[in-house]
């Protein structure tokens, strides 16, 4: 199980609101007019320290001749198929109706666990009305306010009890994920390293529909190489095949150690690279960065370090990445790439010793302390590194409230500048001594 929760229910109640409080970002868009959401949008979200990715879905009307409900409806049954835990959402104000009847009779044939969540509870004469909501035949339902939060502790309490253990370790070799926009190289990338044409390679952007897993040992490397769909704007994912493609894509970030993002260098380090760069940042991932089709550019001895200036302006504060500018076709430094990847991950896997984070850090922050606010000055006493996947730092003193960002970026670069983390995240905490 890879814990995938889709929220579906009829238009307008209050999905996209839920929705928007469990990744607590506004990432959907909200009004009392229905069928606002047309789209699927698709988020991360954790609860009592377990992780899982969560899918807004537009409101399912059943036998509608509207072309965007039809297209709508098309999207609720993909992630439907596609999640492994399902929140239907219904309304109390307005009761049973035919259409949540109808939704409640496909539900039952798809043998997932299904959570009747009944909104717009914000009353105790409303908790009795939830009760007719038994008629759907579901087990159990939970009334919740999803616009003031009431209820959605219980709910996801419930939910992450659900969530499988069963995470598949058959082998612990790293997983290197390939991605970026389509037609950057991608495929043909894995299949250069390879030596075969395992992965189908063609100009139309899309070919490649699904994640694919490759063993790669050689060279004294040893690892699982991952290639992904292209991942293009919502707006440009016209069909349902390349839906799932894309979603599948996400996922392969989220379970990967370290991302290689190919872009090519002729088209530029666009916006779309650079969502896609924040995705990987976002999932605290180890990441590579590789700037395909370097023989199509005109260069002098100044090119390679211009660009790096130009990509690491477009991706700040995090520039501490490695940037291989590589040609596949003519598999120039492919290999380079590869090192690089499998740097990263030891850096990412990288623990540092106390004694050494202290003998090195404390007489720098003695020589360079936190400002003082409102005259109260921070004494940072001890440093030690957290049993974490990805490096994380806690630093304990006596007022960790008074830390603010500009201190901590601080702290990173001095952690970078002492101890190579290359294209590793690194995340820093303030505890109270």
């Amino acid at each position: 199980m890879s814990n995938i929760i889709a929220i579906v229910g009829r238009p307008n109640v209050g999905k996209s609101t839920l929705f928007n409080r469990i990744v607590k970002q506004r990432e959907a868009i909200v009004d009392s007019v229905s069928g606002v959401t047309r789209d699927r949008n698709y988020g991360k979200g954790d609860w009592n320290g377990k992780e899982f990715s969560l899918i807004d879905t537009g409101g399912y009307v059943v036998g509608s001749d509207d072309i965007f409900e039809l297209e709508i409806d098309k999207q609720v049954e993909l992630a439907i198929d596609e999640a492994d835990i399902i929140i239907f959402m219904v309304d109390v104000e307005s009761g049973i109706t035919s259409m949540d009847m109808d939704i409640a009779n496909m539900l039952r044939k798809n043998n997932k666990p299904v959570y009747l969540v009944v909104n717009k509870v914000d009353s105790s004469a409303r908790i009795n009305d939830a009760t007719e909501f038994y008629e759907l035949g579901i087990d159990k339902y939970y009334p919740i306010a999803s616009i003031n939060g009431f209820g959605t502790g219980d709910l996801l309490d419930d939910i992450v009890k659900d969530f499988s253990e069963d995470i598949d370790l058959s082998d612990d070799l790293p997983k290197f994920a390939v991605i970026g926009r389509p037609n950057a190289g991608k495929s043909s990338f894995i299949n250069a390293l390879i030596g075969e044409n395992r992965n189908i390679v063609t100009d139309i952007p899309g070919t490649t529909r699904d994640s694919i897993n490759t063993k790669y040992k050689r060279f004294g490397f040893e690892f699982n190489l991952v290639d992904t769909a292209g991942i293009r704007r919502k707006s440009k994912v016209k069909e349902n095949l390349e839906f799932y493609s894309v979603m599948r894509s996400v996922r392969a970030i989220e379970y990967s150690d370290v991302c290689l993002l190919i872009y090519d260098v002729s088209r530029g380090f666009d916006s779309q690279v650079k969502n896609i760069f924040w995705l990987c940042e976002r999932n605290k991932k180890g990441i590579v960065i590789i700037a395909n089709k370097w023989d199509l550019i005109e260069k002098d001895n100044k090119s390679t370090k211009n660009y790096e200036i130009q990509i690491k302006k477009e991706i700040e504060p995090f520039v501490d990445v490695p940037i291989i500018f590589v040609s596949i076709i003519n598999k120039q430094r492919i290999y380079k790439a590869i090192e690089s990847a499998v740097d990263v991950y030891t850096n990412r896997s990288k623990k540092i010793k106390t004694r050494e984070l202290n003998d090195i850090l404390l007489p720098i922050i003695a020589k360079y302390p936190p400002p003082a606010i409102k005259g109260k000055y921070v004494k940072i006493k001890y440093i030690t590194q957290l049993p974490t996947s990805h490096p994380q730092f806690a630093f304990f003193c006596n007022l960790p409230q008074y830390i603010k960002d500009p201190y901590k970026r601080f702290l990173e670069n001095k952690i970078r500048e002492n101890f190579d983390l290359c294209g590793a995240q690194i995340d820093i905490y303030m505890r109270k001594k």
